[in-house]
């Protein structure tokens, strides 16, 4: 058994090496030197990129990602508290060899149960991951269409699911907004005031009021990110190994797939782009849906849950922005997300939706 490290100061060649060897990654060789540097913006967790020296040539990895808790305790706090850190490293462990969707071969995962105390150490992918505030090409927005599909495709309606327990408790169901967003919408808009739009000013005073949202007859469910977004998403080459790696899977969840789907395009880009290309990209994610086996879940009912669930980034913005460490960039991104889904919210009737 190898002992878990906990903290980005604590790791050194003779861990790795045997992280690594137990992975089958190391043929006899050994790491001498290590060289951590953080990278990413990551909101609950903290990324080090470790550079690795060996004592001679072999088919050991040039660099490693490990992951940590957040450092700031805010952050730390909520991690715990909606299981995020606890959610990752089983998606690891027990789903990720069983859907196609392209993220990073994990060579370790550690956690120590109800504490921040975890550890992943990750494939280092040469990508450049995307930008939440920036925005995204329609070529970008068309592999990650390919990657949802890939996700869900292979879990799609699969009973089996709901026989893994972590997963099966965290299925999704109909939100009970009234309670939740009535609580939280009053904070967030007085904190963002300034950053928001009309739209979405208007949009949250209705969710606010909602006492619940009309859901659909239950309909297959499937292996979701639920936070299918921009900065979680890495892009390399068009023509390399890994043109796209899909990132941080801490709120993985059991439902329809398809909120995945409505969540990225709300904030991936600028609304008036979004009209013009998602019904092509709803298209296009329904139609590699299909590779797999799906049943009569055909293209109109893919949309109407797309329009259902395009609630998914606002929610998302109003309840993430108040749980985890205040930064300048994470006031910025919050801002849009909820300002790209109450766009989107409004562009397709949504609001029919809630009751």
């Amino acid at each position: 058994m190898i002992e878990p490290i906990w903290d980005p100061e604590g790791v050194g060649p003779e861990w790795l090496t045997r992280v690594l060897d137990r992975d089958g990654a190391l043929d006899g060789s050994r790491v001498t030197h290590v060289a951590g540097t953080a990278i990413g913006t990551g909101q609950v967790g903290c990324n080090v990129r470790y550079r690795l020296t060996y004592d001679r040539p072999g088919p050991g990895p040039e660099s490693v990602v490990i992951k940590f808790a957040s450092r700031s305790e805010t952050s730390r706090a909520t991690g715990v508290q909606t299981l995020t850190y606890e959610t990752e490293v089983a998606f690891y462990q027990d789903l990720a060899d069983t859907v196609d969707v392209d993220r990073p071969h994990c060579h370790y995962a550690a956690i120590e149960a109800g504490t921040p105390n975890v550890v992943l150490v990750l494939e280092d992918i040469d990508a450049s991951p995307g930008d939440q505030i920036a925005g995204c090409r329609p070529d970008h927005v068309a592999l990650a269409m390919d990657q949802a599909a890939r996700l869900h495709g292979p879990r799609w309606g699969d009973r089996t699911l709901f026989d893994v327990p972590w997963l099966a408790a965290k299925a999704a169901s109909p939100y009970d907004l009234g309670p939740v967003v009535a609580m939280l919408w009053p904070t967030f808009a007085d904190r963002f005031q300034a950053l928001l739009t009309e739209e979405s000013l208007a949009v949250g005073e209705q969710l606010s009021r909602a006492k619940t949202w009309l859901a659909p007859e239950p309909g297959p469910a499937t292996v979701c990110h639920s936070d299918f977004r921009l900065d979680n998403i890495l892009f390399g080459e068009p023509s390399g190994r890994h043109p796209i790696t899909v990132v941080d899977w801490q709120t993985v969840n059991l439902g329809c797939g398809t909120a995945d789907v409505s969540y990225f395009l709300s904030a991936a880009v600028a609304p008036a782009e979004r009209r013009r290309i998602e019904r092509e990209m709803v298209g296009r994610y329904h139609r590699e849906l299909g590779r797999y086996d799906i049943g009569d879940y055909d293209f109109d009912r893919c949309w109407d849950d797309y329009r259902r669930h395009s609630f998914a980034g606002f929610f998302m913005a109003v309840a993430a922005s108040l749980m985890v460490e205040r930064t300048e960039r994470g006031e910025r991104m919050f801002a849009t997300m909820a300002n790209g889904a109450a766009a989107q919210v409004v562009d397709l009737g949504a609001t029919g939706f809630l009751r």
